[in-house]
């Protein structure tokens, strides 16, 4: 009986898959895309922190500042989608249907480009009965335009409101898979979660839980719509925010139904950007970013280039001051391993974690790393996140 239990949470709760989940994810309407938007964001970010550099000095308390003006000038964007929903609007199915060609050919480009996004897609409109023809549609064309599925694509679903819903998704991947040839499970897609029913449903359960499991594995990460969801919990306009309690609550949810799962959660926008009062939007959104990765989100939408500032000033810093801390409990971890007093296995597997996730974003080099403690390597932290034996070098 218990076998077959432990086959069960096994198969449902396989952990991390061993991905590097990107600190954010930038949208960009698809009438506004083309396959240099990458270099072109992270120009008008760089100008925009050289601009505010005083202000951005204050708030950075690590000195990463100048690791984050390389980092816009090099790799601004690691994950984007080419937006078709709320950001693109409808428009006659002749001009979706030319952007969404445009939209194949910038994903084909971006596969093969040197400090483009490691990952990208598209974010289609709904599976709700006028959309979900247009929304087909468009993915259709864009793939064709594409030449098929590239490294790194997954196609963002947004307004998911039933388990159903996500059934149709692995029937309408797994026959792309056919049309083009490709090994199954080769298209991927996320859920975004802007709707209370996606929440709690009628019977009072959590669909949440049930669609990661009805998605055999295509679910890539579950993203938090901030604007939607609010409003359809009634929160008037003048309080529609990420940081309201409404919404603390939905991430909650999600968070604890992809909990190890391997399905990464991504938190919503801000609708502030810094164009009008552009220090009180940087002040806001890196109070917003820091305030996300506390409470593990550690992935969430920007929708402007300004945002991007924040977003890795906010996250180096985060990063940086959590390794210094987890660094020195690793080390004594490891020394005291075989005996004595040391931190619980599940304490040093969020230390570790931790200080996997500020080396891939580029937080901390895997070479600085190195010269805190040599015997803590990235494989010494692998097997500690995944409580593998330790390699003996260590």
């Amino acid at each position: 009986m218990l076998d077959t239990v432990d086959t069960e949470l096994r198969t449902r709760y396989p952990g991390p898959d061993g991905r590097a989940q990107p600190i954010h994810t930038a949208y960009v309407s698809a009438d506004r895309v083309n396959a240099e938007t990458p270099g072109e964001w992270g120009a008008a970010a760089t100008q925009l922190l050289d601009r505010h550099h005083d202000l951005l000095a204050e708030l950075d308390s690590t000195q990463a500042l100048p690791v984050v003006r390389e980092r816009l000038q090099r790799n601004p964007i690691q994950d984007l989608r080419i937006d078709f929903e709320d950001g693109y609007g409808f428009r006659s199915d002749d001009e979706e249907d030319k952007a969404a060609i445009t939209a194949g050919t910038v994903l084909s480009a971006w596969a093969g480009q040197a400090g483009g996004p490691a990952s990208f897609g598209i974010r289609t409109k709904g599976l709700a009965g006028p959309e979900r023809g247009r929304a087909l549609r468009t993915l259709e064309l864009v793939l064709d335009a594409a030449g098929g599925v590239p490294d790194g694509f997954v196609f963002t679903v947004p307004k998911i409101r039933a388990a159903a819903q996500v059934s149709a998704l692995v029937a309408l991947s797994e026959g792309f898979e056919r049309g083009y040839g490709l090994a199954e499970g080769t298209l991927r897609f996320e859920l975004q979660i802007e709707s209370p029913q996606a929440i709690i449903a009628a019977d009072g359960t959590a669909p949440i839980a049930r669609m990661i499991g009805l998605a055999d594995g295509r679910c890539s990460g579950l993203h938090f719509g901030t604007y939607d969801y609010t409003a359809a919990c009634g929160i008037a306009a003048p309080d529609q925010a990420l940081d309201h309690p409404a919404a603390d609550y939905a991430k909650a949810v999600m968070q604890v139904a992809a909990a190890q799962t391997g399905v990464w959660i991504c938190d919503g926008s801000t609708q502030i950007v810094p164009d009008t009062d552009p220090e009180a939007a940087l002040r806001n959104h890196h109070r917003l970013v820091t305030r996300s990765l506390r409470r593990g989100y550690y992935q969430g939408w920007d929708m402007h280039p300004g945002h991007l500032v924040t977003r890795w000033l906010a996250t180096y810093e985060f990063f940086r001051q959590a390794t210094a801390i987890a660094v020195p409990r690793l080390q004594a971890y490891l020394e005291r391993r075989s005996g004595g007093v040391m931190d619980e296995p599940a304490t040093a597997e969020a230390l570790a974690a931790t200080v996997l996730r500020g080396v891939n974003c580029g937080a901390r080099t895997a070479a600085e790393l190195s010269e805190l403690t040599p015997a803590l390597t990235t494989e010494v932290l692998r097997a500690l996140v995944s409580r593998a034996p330790i390699p003996q070098e260590a």
